[in-house]
């Protein structure tokens, strides 16, 4: 009797134990899914940002490796910014309405096994949107290629242009890194520098190969 008494009072107090772990389960499931959509966002934005810093930086100093003029540099640039914010538009708008023609045949097949649509409405509000995401994508790239073009407009003065290009896109890179890991809860300090050598590297190539073409009489 008192064996029996004893196992009903360890089944009342087993059940709400069982109900803080679904609930902490639930919201770890939560946490992590709204961590996973805004990562879809932070890579779009991140990346194209970044995109358009490095290369735009980088084709100027390309050019400013061996011409010293302030409108080649500036002309480079802006083209640099137009062209490349249509090809990240244009990729991301194919990317992500690819994923959406996958994801709306998937779900015309799970009507059709379950043969039931209530869950349509819910469904259609979570779909990827290319338009939405395409003009995301051109507008940060925009936002990133306006760092050294902006840096160059003002100085006219050939190396301390150059110095000038370099430090703007430093900071702004120290700031895209850092921004991209505190939104998606990563290091800051490894992130940070993980973008700044990457921008670096690229412009360093640039200009050491663009100086060296250019001095060989190619």
């Amino acid at each position: 009797m008192a064996s029996n008494q004893t196992s009903l009072n360890d089944a009342k107090f087993a059940l709400p134990v069982s109900d803080v772990e679904q609930q902490a389960a639930l919201e770890i499931e939560t946490e992590d899914y709204d961590y996973s959509k805004r990562a879809q966002w932070l890579r779009a934005a991140v990346l194209g940002a970044n995109d358009g810093l490095v290369s735009t930086a980088s084709l100027m100093m390309g050019v400013g490796a061996v011409k010293q003029d302030l409108k080649a540099m500036i002309l480079t640039g802006f083209a640099g910014l137009v062209a490349g914010a249509c090809s990240m538009a244009i990729g991301e708008f194919v990317s992500v309405h690819s994923q959406l023609d996958i994801e709306l045949a998937q779900m015309k097949r799970d009507r059709k096994r379950k043969d039931t649509e209530e869950k349509e409405e819910g469904e259609n509000e979570s779909l990827p949107n290319p338009l939405l995401a395409a003009a995301a994508s051109a507008l940060a790239f925009s936002v990133g290629a306006l760092v050294p073009l902006l840096a160059a407009s003002f100085t006219r003065e050939y190396k301390v242009r150059l110095g000038v290009v370099v430090a703007a896109v430093t900071l702004a890179l120290m700031i895209f890194g850092w921004l991209g890991a505190v939104l998606g809860k990563a290091p800051a300090v490894r992130s940070s520098l993980r973008v700044l050598v990457g921008g670096w590297l690229a412009m360093a190539i640039t200009f050491g190969l663009t100086k060296l073409i250019g001095s060989s009489g190619l």
